[in-house]
């Protein structure tokens, strides 16, 4: 179990909210919750969501380097948005 997958739905106001922003149903929320896991297509979007509290790194463990080799070098961390 990925605890980091757990805390960016948590930080990011739960399952309705994580779906909302990802254009999911909160089924599918659910399922990522249950597995632990992500799906490739969504982490950027909950980078950027949680300002960089969670990376892709974190919420892949097992493969980031292999999905986002720009990674590897720090070269590729999304910015995020700065509040007014």
């Amino acid at each position: 179990m990925n605890k980091k997958v757990l805390e960016a739905i948590d930080s990011l106001g739960g399952v309705t909210a994580v779906a909302r922003l990802c254009g999911v149903k909160p089924p599918s929320v659910w399922e990522w919750k249950r597995r632990g896991s992500i799906p490739i297509e969504r982490c950027a979007d909950i980078e950027r969501a949680t300002g960089g509290a969670v990376t892709r790194r974190d919420l892949r463990p097992d493969d980031w380097a292999r999905i986002w080799p720009e990674l590897a070098d720090g070269a590729g961390a999304i910015p995020v948005e700065e509040a007014a």
